[in-house]
């Protein structure tokens, strides 16, 4: 089986694909929609892509482009830990705080390492990049230059760099969601590191009829009354319009055969449209898993 991640090799997408599928071929893309095109296409069978940070919330363009573009599947789920470490290459590793003078990663990781940046780096220049491997990659191949990337340690490990600065993220507990993409919605078989299993989630996609006071509040209640838990509740811009938005809404419970069927059928009655966006396996690696991971992808 080909699965697709956002590369390069390094990426936490990387690591991520590999904790799931660690007997199957892993393909890198060089961003969130390639990856996601890939599937559409049928030149992989899934791919893993970043969904939620519990920093920075929710990956826009891949919700944005499940939503809008191609409607795939998801059918598996992997939180897992993120520390970021500034990264520089051998000539920096003993100058790097007054020699640096531009840092390389992308927008979340800037975002989750805002206040080591600030304090470390005044007036600091920042470029983003696709992702944090990508910062590392480029590092690597401008080791002359004096710059800096925002990355992993498997990323310094594949890429030959230094850790000037370990564990540079704001805040410890930062973990991100990957989810699996499928063009089908059907059970997925793929190879998981054991003890990683956590819960099941239905994710499930609503609009509303019309912009009326209470609406939301009524699709609310046909979870609430069957105590069906909702573990997020989302909202995207439709780009209709203004006012105009999409619910995502994730419920901590494997689809069945009677509540959630019910109610989704008592949301479709109050005249909402419904997509059953998945119904799929979550896992948690943790730290022990991660290190093996990282061994196996360095």
């Amino acid at each position: 089986m080909k699965v697709g991640f956002l590369g390069p090799n390094g990426s936490f997408s990387h690591i991520a694909a590999f904790s799931l599928y660690p007997n199957d071929e892993i393909i890198a893309f060089s961003t969130i929609p390639d990856s996601i095109d890939a599937v559409n296409e049928g030149r992989v069978d899934k791919t893993v892509v970043p969904l939620e940070n519990t920093i920075e919330g929710s990956v826009n363009i891949t919700l944005d482009y499940i939503l809008r573009y191609h409607r795939l599947s998801i059918v598996k789920e992997v939180t897992v830990p993120i520390d970021q470490h500034l990264l520089v290459a051998g000539g920096y590793k003993a100058t790097w705080k007054k020699d640096i003078n531009k840092i390389f990663s992308h927008p979340h990781a800037i975002a989750q390492c805002h206040l080591f940046i600030r304090k470390t780096f005044p007036n600091m220049e920042i470029e983003y990049t696709d992702s944090t491997a990508s910062a590392a990659k480029y590092v690597s191949q401008h080791p002359h230059e004096a710059v800096a990337a925002i990355a992993n340690a498997r990323a310094a490990d594949i890429y030959n760099l230094n850790v000037a600065q370990p564990y540079i993220n704001d805040y410890t507990n930062n973990h991100t969601r990957f989810v699996v993409l499928d063009r089908e919605n059907t059970v997925d078989k793929g190879a998981t590191n054991e003890g990683a299993f956590k819960s099941d989630k239905t994710t499930i996609l609503v609009t509303l009829p019309d912009d009326h006071s209470g609406a939301l509040h009524q699709v609310l209640s046909a979870f609430a009354w069957r105590k069906l838990n909702l573990s997020k509740i989302e909202s995207r811009p439709m780009k209709t319009g203004l006012g105009n938005y999409f619910f995502i809404i994730d419920v901590d419970k494997k689809q069945d055969d009677v509540l959630i069927p019910g109610a989704i059928q008592e949301i479709k009655a109050l005249g909402c449209g419904v997509t059953v966006l998945g119904s799929y396996p979550c896992y948690q690696l943790n730290d022990d898993q991660l290190h093996k991971n990282d061994q196996a992808t360095s």
